[in-house]
């Protein structure tokens, strides 16, 4: 899914062209590039909006982003996470337009970019090269100043002559200016734009003690007599700020292999396509321009782009990201591919039956563009304990130079400026998101997406699996083995009324039927439904006719389980489904279900785990206890209603449990939404895919034990960042104090103390596509 945007500059938010390029995202046709609609009608209802921010550093920019945002009438919620550097803004289209909040949030110095652009990820990527000759420059710098600050660190007096020793601190000032005026600039920049809006960001404290440092030593060199002329600190600043941007530049290398992988996996799309002409020719568009019906021309190499079926050719594909299977899966002339899988063997001609959000793939990138944005709860609890942290420093940092400032007045400033740099609480805010966005990305490759990450801790902790059985430990759809009918109506009459009702649900159960009657006929039934409606867990009833006859004639027919068509179960052990009408019954078709290859195994490694598994189904209760046996599970219960599994719930939280529950079919919502994390599978109803927190793709059960074991060492890693960001502030903080504690030390471990946090979330990422 690409956003459609003209060229869009972040440096330029003050401009004409950047308010006319704002002014094209107010078109209500843009809006579902970056963003969904939550409630009413696509001009005047409420949407969900993906936006990536340019410019932020720390996690003290997300509070200013969502404070400028939220200041916008009719911006209702505002969600920024400093590392994914994604905001989630929902918005309400009658009271305001994109326009307003792209420009509050660009006039507050922090410039956004619909996600998804190609705009936004060549501009992260000039960002970095600038970052690293930022680095280089003030690396060599520092290696010269510790050269000519070398001498008088070793220098015995009458070694080195005044005029020498002056000689060497201007050589110093004058390598130290690049620094100052080209290396640091982003901290400026970040500290006069907290400074404008009136609030306290991370790079103040930093911006601060450079500048102090500097005037500090400027003052001694240019006036060696005055108060602060006994000693210049140009060797503290270079390395500070060297070893600040060196940890500045690999955690940005490492947030972009962690965080970032989501974004690579999101990213699939092509931004133009080969489509047949009318006369026979082959133009390029671009791929938003595609519509159903369009023929398309994919090259090896190439991603399809949109759902379609091949017309023409046979290939290979690589569908890892859609289905979670690894290895390349063979598509003849005649199968369908989707949106991002990419063609691998042969070009193939592909007729489109979905482009844009009706694809597969624009449904799992708007779940992991939520999953990316949304901030989880550990890290909003550590985001409000950083806002009152900053004050602290600079109230810290101000009572520390005014305890020196009687004995050394230059000693008070180096002590004020290593109190501020010491204590930034970047390690604090990235401690939670970083391991939480490793870890979903880690997931995703594996088949398994995140669409919450708060999630994550909720499955780490829970101690239950409930396992629906039809779709879920069971194939997605069963097949049709035998047909019982009324006296006097052929098998096949039955099947192609059953098969017409039955086309109105996504149940597998009636999947089942609609493939039978298409196996066998080439025609459709032969029947017209009117006044469909389907009940959860139950089954379907409507109005039928035939297809010729007038209307007003129909009868009402009911499809589903014995309870609902009211009539007697067969005397059979496998899943079963009923037809009747107002006379009563019509038929009954047995349905043999087969388990999925991994169940047992699944269901082993969850216990292996120490979890307790349970089955409970909406089938019969000996087909179900039949399928948990074959599985090991112990606890098994059928002829349950969306209600009774529900009611299950409600108990199991009652006695202290933390529930996961694994689902696929319309009865499973309710259940799904009540767990305490929930999986649904890729192929299951959108109901259930809307309310489950994880969305497993493909068919494998053994990515629920992956998962759950992920979500385990992702707790523990979050565990481990906030004891070592909360211990290195209790150790660093009475050293800055004491004085015992250099400018260039506190930076170097403020640098280090974000790195070590970002290198244990990294460890995830790690894990997560060894046990993949």
């Amino acid at each position: 899914m690409q956003a459609v945007l003209v060229p869009f500059s972040p440096h330029s938010s003050s401009t004409p062209a950047a308010a006319e390029t704002w002014q094209v995202l107010d078109e209500p046709a843009e809006w579902p590039a970056f963003g969904q609609l939550e409630e009413g009608d696509a001009a005047t209802g409420r949407w969900a909006s993906q936006v990536a921010v340019e410019g932020m550093h720390c996690a003290a920019c997300a509070f200013t982003v969502e404070a400028a945002l939220l200041k916008v009438p009719g911006v209702l919620e505002a969600q920024v996470n400093a590392a994914s550097r994604r905001a989630r803004v929902v918005w309400s289209a009658t009271a305001t337009r994109p326009s307003s909040w792209f420009e509050a949030s660009a006039a507050a110095g922090y410039p956004l970019v619909p996600a998804g652009s190609q705009q936004a990820s060549a501009r992260r990527a000039r960002e970095l090269r600038m970052a690293l000759w930022r680095w280089l420059v003030s690396g060599f710098c520092m290696m010269q100043v510790m050269m000519y600050a070398y001498p008088a660190y070793i220098a015995r007096p009458g070694d080195m002559t005044a005029d020498a020793a002056q000689l060497l601190r201007w050589a110093s000032w004058v390598l130290t200016l690049p620094v100052v005026l080209f290396s640091c600039g982003p901290f400026f920049r970040s500290a006069w734009r907290d400074l404008r809006t009136g609030r306290i960001g991370m790079d103040l404290p930093v911006a601060f003690g450079v500048l102090a440092t500097f005037a500090v030593s400027t003052a001694a060199t240019f006036d060696a007599s005055g108060p602060l002329g006994h000693e210049v600190y140009f060797d503290s600043l270079t390395m500070f700020v060297f070893f600040l941007l060196t940890g500045r530049w690999l955690e940005a290398r490492l947030r972009d292999r962690t965080a970032g992988s989501l974004e690579a996996l999101m990213n699939r799309l092509p931004d133009s396509i080969d489509r047949l002409a009318p006369d026979g020719s082959w133009n390029r568009v671009a791929v938003r321009r595609l519509a159903a019906g369009d023929v398309v021309r994919v090259r090896p190499g190439e991603a399809f782009p949109a759902d379609g079926v091949v017309v023409e050719g046979d290939t290979s594909v690589d569908e890892a990201l859609l289905t979670g299977e690894s290895r390349p899966v063979p598509r003849p002339c005649g199968d369908r591919v989707l949106a991002g899988s990419h063609n691998l063997s042969a070009m193939v001609r592909v007729r489109i039956e979905s482009a844009g959000e009706g694809t597969r793939f624009a449904q799992i990138v708007r779940l992991m563009e939520s999953a990316a944005s949304r901030k989880p709860r550990l890290a909003l609890l550590a985001d409000r304990v950083a806002r009152p942290f900053l004050a602290a420093v600079l109230a810290s940092a101000a009572m520390a130079a005014m305890f020196w400032w009687h004995t050394d007045p230059g000693k008070a400033l180096m002590v004020a400026v290593a109190v501020l740099i010491v204590t930034c609480p970047c390690a604090l805010s990235l401690a939670t998101p970083a391991a939480m966005l490793a870890s979903a990305g880690a997931l995703a490759r594996g088949g398994v997406l995140t669409s919450n990450l708060q999630a994550l801790e909720a499955l780490a902790s829970v101690d239950t699996v409930v396992f629906d059985k039809t779709g879920t430990l069971t194939g997605d759809v069963p097949r049709l083995e035998r047909i019982y009918c009324r006296q006097g109506l052929r098998p096949g009459d039955a099947l192609e009324m059953a098969a017409a009702l039955a086309a109105q649900s996504l149940h597998p159960a009636a999947q089942a039927l609609v493939n039978a009657w298409n196996a066998q006929f080439r025609s459709p039934p032969g029947w017209v439904v009117e006044q469909g409606a389907e009940t959860a867990g139950l089954g379907l009833d409507g109005l039928m006719r035939r297809t010729r006859a007038s209307i007003g004639s129909g009868q009402r027919m009911r499809l589903g389980s014995s309870t609902f068509c009211g009539v007697n179960s067969l005397e059979v052990d496998a899943a079963q489904v009923h037809l009747s009408d107002e006379q009563g019954w019509v038929a009954s078709f047995v349905l043999a279900e087969e388990l999925r290859a991994d169940a047992a195994a699944a269901v082993a490694a969850l216990r292996a785990q120490g979890l307790t598994v349970r089955l409970l189904s909406g089938d019969r209760d000996s087909a179900a206890k039949e399928i948990a046996t074959r599985c090991g599970i112990d606890f098994a219960q059928g002829d349950c209603t969306p209600e009774d599994k529900l009611d299950v719930l409600w108990r199991l939280q009652a006695e202290g449990r933390q529930i996961a529950m694994v689902g696929d079919g319309l009865n499973d919502g309710p259940s799904l939404a009540r767990a305490n994390a929930s999986f649904a599978f890729g192929r299951s109803v959108p109901l259930s895919r809307a309310h489950a927190d994880f969305v497993v793709l493909g068919d494998r059960l053994a990515t629920i034990p992956d998962a759950i074991a992920q979500a385990r060492r992702t707790l523990r890693v979050v565990r481990q960042n906030l004891w070592w960001a909360a211990g290195y502030n209790a150790l660093c903080v009475p050293l800055a104090v004491a004085g015992w504690l250099p400018a260039w030390l506190a930076g170097l471990g403020m640098a280090a103390s974000s790195l070590v946090v970002v290198l244990n979330a990294a460890r995830l990422a790690a894990a997560g596509k060894a046990s993949g």
